[in-house]
């Protein structure tokens, strides 16, 4: 988001595009009134490293590239070490203020492996160098898989970074979307790059796969390739749409199909849509922002070295991630005090009041923030989806619940 051009805007002017873009938060919650209520602060305990700004696929659905913010376009294509080294001793000095026993980073871009594995190695040494000792240090990578080949599996394995590969089911439904920018499908590079990682010497590395639901799929062939690439773990993730760019089809009978067959299957195949909700119907929590009401601990920090939250929002406008902060001047603690941020952690008092007085609000919890944006209104609404999360939630609750008398019995 560029507001003054020649330098990075500052925070008053990135609040005055917030506000009107999206008066709530910006204009309506009064954060030293959460404050006063009770809210305290979540540390962050995830942060996000935009190692490299560009990628090498053209993805049609990316909500970096192909949605409403276009910041990607002002920023660096490389993180510079200067910026790198800066963001993680802030983290350090993060952890070692509150105390945290653990930390994630997660390596990203556009494509994180067009980084360089010498440079992804350097990092994550230099990061274990600035930690306590006394806080463990997980590195995980979202990566498109096409870089993947055996060098870089072990150098991963090596340094500790657990990799997953994103690949949309068949390879037709997956080059339908994922293509090279010159319009070539990338299914068989990424399938070859994903058989590197569940080869035994690989698996150290293989965290999973994460999936976009595309509903015009059939639901079933999409699980029978997950599936068959023998994953630690499936994300589904819904397609980062808004009330302004609204889905074009239901996706609850999509996800209602495939969680049938996954639970009556008992599959060891954790997915973590279906964990997370299954959870909440048995009043757990859940650990993912697409559904629950769990404060959000994640911070992302762009090539640039911009401080900003979760880039799911760049689908809702120009600057909307933007906190105006920045790690070559500012401590992660600045941004506990970010209306954005704090809304995304004060669970119920963020929601509309169509979602308070819905039954199913203990188990989507609004669903998504970034699908909960109306333009010139901001987030303070239902999911796009909310329809979607209501009719699969009541499914997952009605099948466990009538599960639960049996299991009771059962026991000794």
């Amino acid at each position: 988001m560029a507001v003054v051009v020649g330098r990075a805007p500052t925070t008053d002017e990135v609040r005055a595009v917030h506000r009107r873009a999206a008066p709530w938060p910006y204009a309506e919650l009064d954060v030293p009134a959460t404050r006063v209520a009770g809210h305290a602060p979540v540390p962050f305990r995830e942060l996000v490293l935009k190692v490299h700004q560009r990628c090498n696929l053209a993805c049609d659905y990316c909500y970096v590239y192909e949605l409403a913010d276009h910041s990607w376009r002002e920023r660096p294509r490389t993180m510079a070490d200067e910026v790198r080294d800066a963001a993680l001793t802030r983290f350090a000095r993060h952890a070692r203020r509150h105390s945290l026993p653990g930390v994630r980073i997660v390596l990203h871009g556009g494509e994180p492996l067009l980084y360089g594995p010498a440079r992804l190695a350097e990092l994550t040494d230099r990061a274990r160098e600035l930690f306590p000792d006394d806080c463990r240090v997980e590195f995980g990578m979202q990566s498109n898989g096409v870089l993947l080949d055996e060098a870089t599996v072990a150098m991963l394995i090596e340094h500790g970074i657990r990799v997953g590969v994103s690949v949309d089911g068949t390879a037709a439904d997956h080059d339908r979307h994922r293509r090279t920018p010159g319009g070539r499908g990338s299914f068989d590079t990424v399938a070859r790059g994903i058989d590197l990682l569940r080869r035994p010497e690989g698996r150290a590395a293989y965290a999973g796969l994460l999936c976009v639901v595309d509903a015009t799929t059939d639901p079933l062939a999409v699980y029978d390739q997950l599936t068959g690439f023998d994953p630690p773990a499936i994300d589904l993730l819904l397609p980062h749409l808004n009330w302004d760019s609204p889905p074009a089809a239901p996706v609850a009978g999509w996800l209602i199909t495939l969680f049938d067959r996954w639970y009556e299957e008992r599959s060891p195949v954790r997915v973590r849509l279906f964990d997370d909700v299954v959870s909440l119907v048995l009043g757990g929590a859940s650990r993912s922002e697409q559904i629950g009401l769990s404060p959000s601990g994640v911070l992302v920090v762009e090539s640039d070295g911009a401080i900003e939250q979760v880039d799911a929002l760049k689908s809702a406008y120009e600057g909307a991630c933007a906190t105006g902060l920045n790690v070559l001047h500012d401590e992660f603690d600045a941004a506990f005090d970010d209306p954005g941020i704090v809304a995304r952690q004060i669970g119920r008092a963020a929601l509309s009041d169509e979602c308070l007085s819905c039954p199913a609000v203990a188990f989507c919890g609004g669903g998504h923030y970034a699908h909960r944006y109306r333009r010139d209104a901001g987030f303070r609404f239902p999911s796009v989806y909310c329809a979607d999360l209501f009719a699969f939630t009541r499914h997952v609750y009605d099948r466990v619940a009538a599960d639960l008398p049996s299991v009771i019995g059962r026991r000794p």
